[in-house]
């Protein structure tokens, strides 16, 4: 098996809601009967339960996806400070290189017919001194999913973000709002804006959830304007 579907999912900040719109694509990948399997590059925060490592971020990805992986594969660098990548590495004595990443991104592939990668912080988070996130996503080469969080200033760092991708030679499949800040005026008038200026289609957006689940979210997402989405082919 070779995964015909991939994605990098990124976002315009932390904390905006990339894991909850991977585990949505992941959702809808499973509910149209695709093997997928959901990749968490780096997870910088994680904690001993029963004896195992886990960051939430990872495990609902795990939960959404219906291809279980090793957790080494899953989660190539797993550590433990909730801060920075390159910094929580450090703390750890580990050196994260992207090689090893990719390695275990093309073992994923080798599993699953579907493949949903989420990348850490905002697009351009260092890594190591020499490689952050958007030399991993340029490397891995897949069709970026932009993650939007609405709230004041978004226009701005949305527009960066897709600069920033595009200069990486990688496409913009497609981008879905969050909203972060139930507060937050204008917002309708906002993703018009966004609409307006973002060369890529607008895959729904996600208001404030009761409960932030991957079914939940997935409501309100249309998968089917994403290139190469599995179920336009069934």
């Amino acid at each position: 098996m070779t995964a015909r579907f991939q994605c990098f999912v990124t976002g315009t900040d932390t904390e905006i809601g990339k894991t909850l719109i991977s585990s949505a694509l992941l959702h809808g990948l499973v509910q149209a009967g695709v093997q997928a399997a959901g990749m968490k590059t780096v997870a910088a925060g994680a904690e001993m339960r029963d004896g195992v490592l886990h960051n939430d971020d990872a495990d609902r990805l795990a939960a959404a996806a219906n291809v279980q992986l090793p957790q080494e594969l899953a989660v190539p660098y797993l550590l433990r400070e909730a801060t920075a990548p390159h910094r929580a590495a450090a703390l750890q004595g580990v050196r994260i290189d992207g090689a090893h990443i990719l390695a275990c991104h093309a073992r994923i592939a080798e599993l699953a017919d579907a493949v949903v990668v989420e990348g850490v912080g905002g697009f351009r988070v260092p890594l190591s001194d020499d490689f952050d996130t958007a030399d991993l996503a340029q490397q891995l080469g897949l069709p970026v999913v932009l993650v939007v969080g609405l709230r004041l200033g978004c226009i701005s760092h949305a527009l960066l973000t897709a600069e920033a991708i595009m200069a990486r030679g990688l496409k913009i499949g497609g981008w879905a709002a969050n909203l972060i800040d139930p507060q937050m005026r204008h917002a309708e008038a906002n993703l018009e804006a966004l609409q307006a200026r973002l060369d890529a289609p607008l895959l729904g957006y996600v208001p404030r959830l009761p409960v932030a689940s991957a079914a939940a979210a997935a409501r309100y997402l249309d998968f089917s304007r994403l290139p190469d989405w599995p179920a336009n082919r069934l």
